[in-house]
């Protein structure tokens, strides 16, 4: 029987994506689909361009030009954004950061392709809503059908919650516990999980909605279409766009930019630091591991930056020089001897 050639980037390209992700790091699902994917366009890359398939790649194929043309590739020819470019070259980074600390014989090969830098990307403003369009929102869905109700339970959860789309799609009943206050239970990036209080108003709506829906088992979906399947990121979406096309036919000066089911946690958190609840709360409340990542906020805030420049400005007035009648007798003098 012959003896099939041991081939170190196959077995760890393998081990990465059949044990690491999933196991030893506890990547989420949608985590592991994006750097599939991306290896999957590598890989087709390669054997396209190089004429190199898959099972015969190795680590003296991969090089920091190479990667870089896969780059420009992806830019020019699927007319990829900047921000996607970089995600793809995250996904590479990460599995040649993780081949480096296992296979010392590839380890400059790593390093080469490791050098590849992040392209910088436009600095683009955050998109919120005001409290006006959020409450003009919200008064939009006839919570007496049936269909608006799911729909305005949907709307409210995920800027009462601050979710993120995927963490309210991946909700069941199980995890929302009414009681003196209503608390969310989100599952976040890396694992993660936090506890997210809801007001009293929110938490009646979504009671309504289980009661009038029957989303009694509490391991079932909580948010499902006519089929009774796991809403989608793009049902989400239709459904925030059919109700701001209502809303701007009712105000057509306001929603001036497109509203995405991440603008709903951005103006919660908007809202929040309006109001002067402190970073850190507001940090714990969105999932951040960092404060640093919540202060875009405060940076971004027109109204906070307001207040900081008056604020500020107020002590640095310059005190008058002459009182009044210092004035008057230094008039006097001018108009007299000028």
């Amino acid at each position: 029987m012959l003896k099939m050639k041991y081939n170190p980037f196959s077995y760890h390209i393998t081990r990465y994506f059949s044990d690491y992700l999933p196991n030893q790091i506890a990547a989420s699902p949608n985590t592991i689909f994006s750097y599939r994917d991306t290896f999957v366009q590598l890989m087709d890359f390669y054997k396209t361009k190089y004429k190199i398939s898959p099972e015969k790649l190795d680590y003296n194929e991969f090089t920091a030009i190479r990667i870089e043309e896969f780059l420009t590739y992806l830019e020019a020819e699927r007319n990829i954004g900047i921000s996607t470019r970089n995600q793809r070259l995250a996904a590479i980074h990460a599995f040649f950061r993780y081949v480096q600390y296992r296979d010392p014989t590839g380890f400059e090969q790593c390093a080469d392709v490791l050098s590849v830098p992040f392209k910088k990307a436009p600095v683009t403003p955050m998109n919120y809503m005001n409290l006006e369009e959020t409450s003009l929102l919200f008064s939009l869905p006839n919570q007496q059908d049936k269909a608006q109700l799911r729909d305005l339970s949907i709307l409210v959860l995920l800027y009462e919650s601050g979710a993120r789309v995927q963490e309210l799609i991946d909700l069941c009943p199980i995890h929302i516990r009414f009681g003196s206050t209503a608390v969310v239970e989100l599952h976040g990036k890396g694992n993660k999980t936090r506890l997210v209080p809801i007001n009293a108003d929110a938490a009646s709506i979504i009671k309504n909605y289980i009661k009038h829906y029957e989303r009694s088992n509490t391991v079932e979906p909580l948010f499902v279409n006519r089929s009774k399947e796991k809403l989608t990121r793009a049902g989400i979406q239709y459904i925030i766009d059919k109700y701001i096309l209502m809303a701007k036919r009712n105000r057509p000066d306001l929603f001036k930019k497109r509203i995405t089911s991440h603008c709903f946690r951005h103006s919660k958190a908007m809202h929040l630091l309006e109001a002067g609840v402190n970073l850190i709360y507001i940090r714990d409340f969105l999932g951040h591991t960092s404060v640093v990542t919540t202060e875009i906020y405060a940076k971004t805030n027109p109204k906070i930056k307001e207040e900081h420049l008056i604020k500020h400005s107020s002590s640095i007035e310059t005190p008058e020089r002459y009182n009044r009648k210092e004035k008057d007798d230094l008039i006097g003098w001018l108009k007299k001897n000028l």
